[in-house]
């Protein structure tokens, strides 16, 4: 708690300084500290971020070099409200604004927060910045944003906007060094062709050892291996036409992710144990999370390629601005993963997608300098995503299950005839299993019929998808100090999907409940129906076995569509702006593309989920005093509808949330005493609730609402969270930091630059137990720097972590190891010297 009244003191300083400061109206003398004047377009036209009357963050280059962001999870570093989760995978990126935001994992459900390069949509970012070496900015626009951008922005928006093409020559290259034998170089050349046309090329590479080591292979895990280029080439033929065309690729090759144990139950101590009293095989020690070693049977690879094309076309027409984006991109990505995570045998994964994705925009701003003003637009996509997985057993899976299976009971053996009796002593009900029904069916072998390496599931779906909405915006000057803004979007989307998911695990297809054989042998159909626990798959349908789609019942076609709007009023108090608003957001349904996906009204998770309807509620202010500016933001923002997507072990279990709530506020400030000294202080407040949420996955630990039932071996499907806090979003977050220069004299100048960033304990997720799955991050990053600007050098030393604060990314149920649940940890302390060098 100390940590928090500390870090919130430049708050408070920031917050009582500038009300007093503004109250002088005078112009600062000329040697004044200021704070540089921040220019953004979140709402499509460029405005200062004071002026703009939404809740938005932007973080500039300086700040982008000097905090050493190199991809937008390390954004989240100096922007409180925004959170980025990368779990077993580069492609598999999650963006939740103000505690919203979902798809990681699911290729099914698209996230509600839109991420937009250089005006261009990324359906699926694999959350690089590496391919874009010259950032200008990142803008984060906070709450539903469906009235001036066109796809999935109902909990908000990252807009990055790269430097454009200059028609002077010039550039930019950069080396850096660091532990983990980093090795990074980036590089920018700009320059004309001609009096119309300037290019700018960029390229990048990004390597480092990993931070764990896989102590089964001896092979390091979370390294980087990564590469990218970019052309951008700009025309402008007259003072009123400019088109914009860029090019980029890039390539990911790396042992991706470390995975640690937090909670070993009794599946993954009896791997752990020695026989005969287990499998003797090596697992995770969740007392050594943080020693970064990792227990895997094979290592995990990621390769993810991305490329594309975009234009763009600005056209001055007096009246009004037409800009047009047309874009194309395609992405791969391939994963290969020990998905038990633990030195034994037992599963291996090998999934993939890929995305091709084509989008059109269209928007025309109005250029009038009168009271009125106002933007419409049109956008356009057209998306083909071939995506899949396979699971096979491996060699150590059937000693596992008979293991968890136990031994025949004595009390069964007494009730079995007595000839049958010696063959069955001692062994396992698994084997009894398959014994019994032997005697009936020759062709089930004992030992050798279930639980076979090779055995498992391929689960394949492919998916088109086309989207487009209609989105207009104005604002009208009452006064010269009130303006009032309405905005309309007109939202269509349609899914097609076909699956073809084949099962491979006899085991799992087994009705338990009525195993014909028992029948005929005289005994209960469902003497065995406790297994049920084992079938990994489709163990509580009564078909035991997929449904492919589309089907006689089923037509593989999702859609729908939605209107939402913004109201708006903000008035300008002079050194103070203040607005209301109110607006809504609409995200499309999703389908399931996962094993846990069933038939509409089957027994077990639904097939898709329905849109969610997003509003929000919204006052702020944002002062200005000499030396700084002081933002708010107070809210009440719900989702009906909201589209949970909770990893089960297995497979994904999504269901629509009745309806889930925030509140809460958030601040931005910057301010500079001193023109030796600046500050800069964010918060997030945050307070949800699970309005209405019957529908939540069953999970291990609540024994309360999910008991186990003894004649299946299975929990009830659903539990109801209606009331309960939901997991993942702290109440707290709180990012501040300090930046001392100094003249040094003949052309040099030295910086210090030290950062706090603080996330309030919160559990990661609702289905891991709080007593393990609860955590926070208490993180400080710095950099001291040198400038010579007659030579264009900069020389950075800057360390990440400093502390070495120890927390988890997220958790999870360990797959196919009930009561057992796992973690990503972290990154440890990095430190590095940068050297750039600009021209």
């Amino acid at each position: 708690m100390k940590k928090v009244h500390f870090v919130g003191a430049p708050l408070l300083a920031l917050a009582v300084a500038g009300p007093a400061l503004a109250q002088d109206q005078t112009p600062p003398p000329a040697n004044a500290a200021t704070v540089e004047e921040i220019i953004v377009t979140a709402t499509k036209r460029e405005q200062t971020l004071q002026d703009v009357p939404i809740s938005v963050a932007v973080t500039g280059q300086k700040t982008l070099e000097r905090a050493q962001i190199r991809d937008l999870i390390d954004l989240q570093s100096v922007v409180p409200s925004l959170k980025v989760q990368q779990f077993n995978a580069a492609s598999q990126t999650n963006f939740v604004i103000r505690g919203f935001g979902n798809g990681n994992g699911n290729d099914g459900i698209e996230s509600s927060v839109g991420v937009f390069i250089d005006g261009v949509y990324r359906s699926r970012s694999a959350a690089a910045l590496d391919d874009l070496p010259e950032v200008e900015r990142i803008e984060v626009l906070r709450g539903p944003q469906s009235t001036l951008f066109g796809k999935n922005v109902s909990a908000g928006a990252i807009s990055i906007v790269t430097k454009q093409p200059q028609f002077e020559f010039g550039g930019k290259a950069e080396v850096t060094l660091g532990n983990y034998d980093t090795r990074q170089v980036k590089a920018t050349v700009t320059g004309p062709l001609s009096d119309t046309v300037a290019v700018r090329l960029s390229g990048g590479m990004n390597e480092r050892d990993g931070y764990a080591t896989n102590l089964t292979t001896g092979n390091d895990v979370n390294d980087r291996d990564r590469w990218s280029i970019r052309g951008d080439l700009l025309w402008v033929p007259t003072d009123q036409t400019q088109v914009r065309i860029i090019a980029d690729y890039n390539k990911i090759t790396e042992v991706c992710c470390a995975v640690n144990s937090i909670y070993n139950g009794p599946a993954t101590q009896f791997i752990g144990a020695p026989p005969p009293f287990g499998l003797g095989k090596p697992i995770s020690d969740p007392n050594k999370i943080f020693d970064r070693d990792v227990v895997f049977n094979t290592d995990p690879s990621n390769r993810l390629t991305g490329k594309g094309i975009s234009g763009q076309l600005d056209q001055d027409l007096g009246f009004a601005k037409l800009t047009a984006i047309t874009a194309y991109r395609e992405q791969t990505s391939a994963s290969y993963q020990d998905v038990d995570f633990t030195g034994a045998d037992l599963a291996n994964k090998d999934d993939g997608n890929d995305i091709k994705t084509f989008t059109q925009e269209l928007r025309l701003a109005s250029s009038s300098d009168g009271p009125f003003n106002w933007l419409i637009g049109g956008f356009y996509q057209d998306e083909k995503l071939q995506t899949g997985r396979t699971i096979n057993y491996g060699s150590d899976i059937r000693a596992y299950a008979e293991g968890l299976s136990g031994q025949v009971p004595a009390a069964l053996l007494a009730a079995l005839p007595a000839g049958i009796r010696p063959a069955l002593t001692g062994k396992s009900n698994l084997y009894a299993l398959e014994f019994l029904q032997s005697l009936v069916t020759p062709s089930i072998h004992p030992g050798s019929t279930y639980f076979q390496a090779g055995q498992g599931i391929d689960d394949d779906y492919s998916m088109k998808q086309r989207s487009y909405s209609l989105f207009g915006q104005a604002d009208y000057k009452i006064t010269d100090k009130l303006t009032i803004t309405g905005g309309l979007s007109y939202l269509n989307d349609r899914k097609r999907v076909v699956s073809d998911v084949v099962l491979r695990d006899p085991f799992s297809a087994l009705n338990l409940q009525n195993v014909p054989q028992f029948t005929a042998l005289g005994l209960p159909a469902n003497l065995y129906g406790a297994l049920g626990s084992l079938q990994f798959y489709y163990g509580n349908t009564t078909n035991h076995a997929p449904v492919n789609f589309p089907n006689a019942n089923e037509s593989g076609e999702l859609k729908g569509d939605k209107v939402t709007y913004a109201v708006r009023a903000a008035y300008d108090f002079g050194w103070v702006n203040a607005y209301v608003s109110y607006s809504t957001g609409w995200k499309a349904g999703a389908y399931n593309l996962s094993s846990d996906s069933r038939p509409p009204n089957a027994n077990g998770v639904g097939r898709t989920a329905a849109p969610e309807d997003v509003s929000v509620y919204e006052a702020g202010l944002k002062a200005n005093f000499q030396g700084g500016y002081l933002n708010l933001a107070i809210f009440d923002q719900s989702i009906k509808g909201f589209q949970s997507n909770a990893y089960t072990g297995i497979g994904y279990s999504l269901v629509n949330a009745g309806e889930e709530s925030v509140k809460g506020f958030e601040v931005d400030s910057a301010y500079r005493p001193l023109d030796w000294l600046s500050l800069t202080a964010s918060a997030t407040y945050l307070d949800p609730t699970y309005d209405s949420f019957t529908g939540a996955a069953c999970v291990n630990y609540d024994t309360a609402r999910c008991p186990v039932n003894p004649a299946t071996g299975l929990r009830p499907n659903f539990r109801d969270l209606t009331g309960d806090k939901p997991a993942g979003i702290p109440k707290w977050t709180v990012s501040t930091s300090a930046t001392v220069s100094h003249d040094l004299g003949k052309g040099y100048a030295g910086y210090l630059r030290v950062e706090y960033d603080y996330t309030g304990k919160v559990q990661l997720s609702e289905t891991t137990p709080p007593d393990v799955g609860t955590w926070g991050q208490n993180v400080v990053n710095a950099s001291l720097g040198v400038t010579d600007d007659a030579h264009g050098l900069e020389l950075t030393f800057w360390g990440r972590n400093l502390t070495d604060d120890e927390s988890l990314i997220a958790t999870f149920p360990t797959v196919a190891q009930d009561g057992s649940y796992s973690g990503y940890p972290t990154p440890p302390r990095t430190y590095g010297v940068t050297l750039r060098k600009t021209f």
